[in-house]
């Protein structure tokens, strides 16, 4: 359930950080924003909000002639020269939002790149999060820190609705970005650690069909709340409700285990099987070995470094690496940006929250036959439609909206199979520092997802072009990495290099695996 307030904070910033058509507000002799009427915002300002009145106070214009414009606006007001900035501020049209972050604080004309800025810092606190709580998790629990993640998301989310201004506002916006990779992934890993291997898939994509809902609900919380203070407050405000998972959120037993708090354990594996109707006997013993935490003696520890030491293992690090950047890159570069397609702003993110749904869905079904060409097909998707999206004019909204949804579709699915398709690429003992810099990598892309629209400073096509190339890259290069749909896991390096080499105790294991005679695990409870 928490997925779908993250999905609002994520995201929130598509309404917040609008910016309405807007104009230089009036002077003695120049018509207000309430004179011109709405249609004519769109006559002054066009669609880049860069037009020549937008930025810049005209001179010299007969204010009782100009309050009467209607068709021959454009043609009077390129007749003006504008000489001077906007002393007076801005008038905004208030035809769609009431109120914004920009409207507020003006991020527009020479500020304009505030607001992309503020939305790279959220992303870079997402960042912070991922090391943060990732190291306090291994010492205090992932209970403990998904508890502490919402309450201060809760917090500081609510204190972002009274922001007195926009530099404490990003500040509030960083600090609930570094929560949101708090309660992702410890929420995943706990999952994960009480969730059996046959359903884990499944239960992943449950999990983030509740992102999908998220998205579906902000549209609609977005229509009715037009004021960007009050839909901050009402996004995050309930937050303060998870208070009930102080009681119903399970510690996980694998931690507890890890750390020697054998008693807490136990208990916890007893409830999970009453639960579960597969009571344990009274003197059944539970060990290390029963939970799947068994240590190999005398195995050397291992680095990130070992993820690029040797030439298989490099390649497909450096290619996972690349896939995860660029599919959260993208993700969040058309997720944060729909007002660029040029359709209503709330159909569009309704349309988006929609298609999560079934690009999550449709991965359950073609996985099962190849990772490799599931994650290909996907990202190709993804890539021809940001790139087709180019050539359409811009008065065709609707086929843009259309090609910029089956963009979504295919980044989505990507970004789906890519958390799959890394746990199995990389062996087992370096598993979890390949995933943890996966994610480094993911949290990256996601900073520059906002940046990269500055380009529109260049070529107002520059963001689409990139995004369209850059998966399509990915597509490519994932030709490169193995299969592994049916395959055994590698479990050490030299699996991946080809040789066969092994060690003897992890041998047995695969032996003794789905025999009637091996050790009872906690996902058989």
């Amino acid at each position: 359930m928490s997925q779908i307030l993250l999905a609002f904070h994520m995201l929130i910033s598509v309404f917040t950080g609008a910016v309405p058509p807007h104009l230089c507000r009036s002077s003695t002799n120049w018509p207000s924003a309430s004179d011109l009427g709405t249609s004519n915002f769109s006559v002054v300002t066009g669609p880049e909000g860069d037009a020549s009145f937008s930025c810049s106070a005209p001179e010299g214009v007969p204010g009782t002639q100009q309050a009467q414009l209607n068709q021959s606006a454009a043609q009077a007001l390129s007749n003006v020269q504008a000489t001077r900035g906007c002393p007076a501020g801005w008038e905004f049209s208030r035809e769609i939002f009431h109120s914004t972050v920009a409207t507020e604080w003006n991020l527009v004309c020479d500020n304009k790149n505030l607001n992309n800025i503020g939305s790279s810092i959220y992303m870079f606190g997402l960042l912070v999060g991922a090391v943060l709580f990732g190291s306090l998790a291994d010492r205090f629990g992932r209970r403990s820190i998904i508890l502490v993640g919402l309450a201060v998301q809760s917090t500081f989310g609510v204190g972002a609705a009274f922001a007195p201004n926009f530099y404490i506002y990003v500040f509030l916006r960083f600090v609930v970005g570094t929560t949101i990779s708090a309660i992702i992934m410890n929420a995943f890993v706990l999952g994960t650690e009480w969730t059996g291997s046959k359903h884990r898939m499944l239960a992943g994509i449950i999990t983030d069909y509740f992102f999908g809902f998220g998205y579906i609900i902000l549209a609609g919380l977005a229509y009715l709340i037009r004021d960007w203070r009050k839909l901050q407050l009402a996004i995050s405000a309930p937050g303060f409700l998870f208070i009930f998972y102080i009681w119903v959120l399970p510690k996980s037993a694998r931690w507890l285990m890890a750390n020697q708090r054998n008693e807490e354990a136990i208990e916890l594996i007893r409830k999970a099987a009453l639960i579960n109707k597969k009571p344990l006997q009274e003197d059944i013993e539970i060990n290390q070995e029963y939970i799947g935490m068994e240590k190999i003696e005398g195995q050397r520890k291992y680095t990130v470094v070992d993820l690029v030491r040797t030439p298989k293992l490099r390649r497909n690090s450096l290619i996972m690496f690349y896939l995860w950047f660029i599919n959260v890159m993208v993700y969040y570069g058309l997720s944060l940006n729909i007002s660029d397609f040029g359709a209503n702003i709330y159909l569009t993110q309704l349309i988006f929250g929609l298609v999560e749904m079934p690009a999550r869905t449709i991965t359950l079904f073609t996985l099962n036959r190849s990772r490799r060409i599931s994650q290909l097909a996907f990202m190709a998707v993804g890539g021809l439609a940001c790139l087709l999206s180019v050539f359409i004019p811009d008065d065709l909204s609707i086929m843009r909206t259309v090609l910029a949804m089956l963009g979504k579709f295919g980044i989505t699915a990507s970004l789906s199979i890519v958390y799959i398709y890394s746990a199995e690429v990389f062996p087992t003992v370096i598993r979890q520092s390949g995933i943890g810099m996966g994610s480094m990598c993911a949290r990256l892309g996601g900073v520059l997802a906002p940046v990269i629209y500055l380009l529109r400073g260049v070529n107002k096509n520059a963001p689409m072009v990139l995004f369209g190339l850059c998966s399509l890259v990915g597509a490519a290069l994932t030709m490169l990495l193995p299969e592994t749909a049916n395959q055994p896991l590698a479990d050490t390096i030299e699996d991946v290099e080809g040789s066969s080499i092994r060690h003897p105790k992890l041998k047995n294991q695969q032996v003794e695996q789905g025999t009637s005679q091996a050790p009872l695990k906690l996902c058989d409870l």
